[in-house]
């Protein structure tokens, strides 16, 4: 690892470690005065209501927002609604990472009333039901050309995350499940066909205390996304 990459990961962590601490000390009522203002602040975006297929990720139980009413309103209106899951790759390369994320596709609002928390708390799809949903990119393969002509394209992705900067710059959990999700969806659009061959609108959600004052940044690496717009508790929309 070259001295910049050390720098940076040992900044991001530096950082995670400031916003966790920060986070603590938020109260639950405030959290959840949050999540209502931002929850009707994304049903508000155009880009939400146009959307046919969207993923959104499921919180967990404190120091974030919770999505379980943004879940329910998408199946309610129709939507079809995709969440993620994380799997073990069967052979992981010495590069690259051992668990990847894609996104599931949910059958309705029981289905997403009986899924399983995992170890963070997170209600997550079990491994058993996968082979009955749709799945975003696919297969599940890292080979491209097996998993193109199986992608369910989204039109929005509701994305997590630790912290954000005022130039949408995002800071994730440190797994790198999203900055990858996306990159192989990127990879997959420039090989399909058809005419919607567009990354999905990337808006995050977070708690006001997450974004960093004006001035300070994000520090960013080569792989790591920016999101479209950022919905900060009943703060107005931050988009490009």
């Amino acid at each position: 690892m070259s001295d910049g990459m050390a720098n940076l990961r040992t900044a991001k962590k530096e950082l995670r470690r400031l916003v966790r601490q920060n986070l603590s000390q938020i109260p639950e009522h405030s959290i959840q005065s949050q999540s209502l203002a931002a929850h009707q602040t994304l049903l508000s975006l155009p880009e939400y209501q146009s959307a046919k297929r969207i993923s959104i990720y499921l919180s967990m139980p404190k120091g974030e927002l919770t999505t379980r009413s943004i879940v329910a309103d998408a199946l309610r209106q129709g939507k079809e609604v995709y969440v993620p899951y994380v799997y073990r790759l069967a052979a992981p390369t010495s590069e690259g990472p051992a668990s990847v994320m894609d996104m599931v596709a949910l059958h309705s609002q029981e289905d997403f009333e009986k899924l399983e928390s995992d170890s963070w708390g997170i209600p997550t799809p079990s491994e058993s039901s996968i082979a009955s949903r749709k799945r975003c990119l696919g297969d599940g393969s890292l080979d491209d050309e097996s998993s193109k002509e199986d992608m369910h394209k989204l039109d929005v992705i509701v994305m997590p995350g630790m912290a954000f900067d005022r130039r949408l710059a995002r800071l994730g959990h440190g797994k790198g499940y999203y900055d990858f999700f996306l990159t192989r969806y990127q990879g997959l659009l420039k090989k399909s066909s058809g005419s919607e061959n567009r990354l999905p609108f990337r808006v995050a959600l977070a708690l006001k205390e997450q974004v960093l004052p004006e001035g300070q940044e994000i520090p960013m690496g080569p792989s790591d996304w920016y999101v479209d717009a950022l919905i900060a508790g009943d703060e107005p929309v931050l988009r490009v």
